[in-house]
């Protein structure tokens, strides 16, 4: 089965997407992106490499397709500068014999997100917002956050680590994007 990359809230950080793509997304045949992709939003810090613009035109230029749900910091003006549909409030993904669904995650509960995820029989629920890498099994569903490249919110050994993830074999890893080493599976 082919890589897919998973990633949420870049907050227009043009240097965590490049990383992603050079790095754990190498190979990917589909990238999916909950949401938060260009704006820092005003309760956040500004990413070490932001650049709205850039990333925009990163994005576009991806030579791998790219699906996105709408986040909370996403405005229809970021639909204007990316060439890629930013679906609102979810992305259905049929790949290879998986179901997806992507949502942003910041109107939903945790088991809302279950219980959406059985209804439409999924296998992976994705979500971001939080920032912080989490990953749960839940019966045949696994409702993961793929936690922030950009703005991380996590700590492993105290530590903020900037963080993506990839599913492969019908399996996700979380991965630390500055060594490219897999954090939890």
């Amino acid at each position: 089965m082919d890589r897919i990359g998973v990633i949420s809230d870049t907050h227009g950080d043009q240097g965590a997407w490049e990383q992603a793509l050079a790095g754990p997304f190498a190979g990917a045949a589909l990238i999916l992106h909950a949401g938060d992709l260009l704006y820092h939003g005003p309760r956040n810090p500004m990413p070490s490499h932001y650049g709205p613009a850039g990333l925009a035109h990163a994005l576009n230029q991806s030579p791998v397709p790219v699906v996105i749900a709408r986040g909370n910091c996403d405005s229809d003006v970021d639909q204007l500068a990316i060439d890629w549909p930013i679906q609102a409030p979810y992305a259905f993904v049929q790949y290879e014999g998986l179901r997806l669904l992507v949502n942003h995650g910041d109107g939903l509960s945790r088991e809302q997100m279950i219980e959406m995820g059985q209804r439409f029989r999924v296998q992976f629920f994705i979500c971001g917002h939080t920032h912080e890498c989490q990953l749960e099994t839940v019966g045949d569903l696994t409702l993961f956050n793929p936690g922030s490249p950009s703005l991380p919110k996590r700590a492993f050994a105290g530590v903020l680590v900037p963080t993506v993830a990839v599913i492969e074999d019908g399996v996700a890893r979380m991965i630390d994007l500055r060594t490219g080493e897999q954090i939890a599976a």
